[in-house]
């Protein structure tokens, strides 16, 4: 169940950067403070997602403590690298985020990929 709870967080984790991202391109933009605290307490879509998305931290955060219950640190704490791929992934696929594709960060998306496996394997005696 320890895996469970951390593969659920990596991917709310994963959302809540897609949602923010977007969020901070439909808001205005924001030089002072107190146009943040404006733009953040405003009812735009903007808004509503920036709050979406901390939400979304926030779950990602609570199903992190229960993965941390089940879980070896040095097996946990890795997982997270691959919040990197499925955001680099989306990021290209969702055509509203105006990201591009690029050989050279497919390698570099490739490697921290192999490093998870390599560091998550089953060790065999």
């Amino acid at each position: 169940m320890g895996y469970f709870w951390a593969f659920m967080s990596v991917l709310l984790v994963s959302c809540a950067q897609l949602i923010m991202k977007w969020a901070m391109m439909a808001l205005p933009p924001i030089e002072k403070y107190d146009e943040l605290l404006a733009a953040f307490m405003s009812a735009t879509p903007g808004a509503q997602a920036l709050i979406a998305g901390l939400l979304a931290y926030v779950f990602s955060m609570a199903c992190w403590f229960f993965a941390l219950r089940q879980i070896a640190l040095s097996k946990a704490y890795p997982l997270l690298s691959l919040s990197y791929v499925l955001v680099w992934a989306a990021a290209i696929w969702v055509p509203w985020l105006g990201e591009s594709f690029s050989v050279g960060k497919l390698v570099g998306v490739s490697v921290i990929f192999l490093g998870l496996l390599l560091v998550c394997l089953p060790e065999k005696h």
